[in-house]
């Protein structure tokens, strides 16, 4: 969902070789995954919700879902204007809930 080059900005970088092969690898939560077509993956590219959203507007409220779950799930920061769009977005999504499992330990 938070393309590799997103979360490499957002604190992967830290990271062992092995944290990010199973970041990049997440199986344990069924929204680290999305299924979009070509078309839809390549315009998206390394983007945040800053810069791209879904060409489906009755996909938005999900998108938003997944994506802060995949943040959050992963300790990932997010920059002002990614934070900015989702506060903003959000409002309009009334029946979203975000819950997430941690995906690794803080320690």
């Amino acid at each position: 969902m938070v393309p590799l080059a997103e979360a490499w900005d957002s604190g992967t970088s830290t990271w062992s070789a092995q944290e990010r092969q199973d970041y990049a690898n997440d199986v344990g939560d069924t929204r680290s995954l999305a299924t979009v077509s070509a078309r839809e993956n390549r315009s998206k590219s390394d983007q945040d919700p800053n810069q791209w959203l879904p060409s489906d507007p009755g996909a938005l409220c999900r998108y938003i879902e997944e994506w802060t779950v995949a943040k959050s799930r992963w300790g990932l920061s997010a920059d002002p204007g990614e934070v900015t769009a989702l506060s903003d977005l959000v409002a309009g999504c009334r029946d979203t809930r975000i819950t997430y499992t941690p995906a690794r330990s803080n320690s």
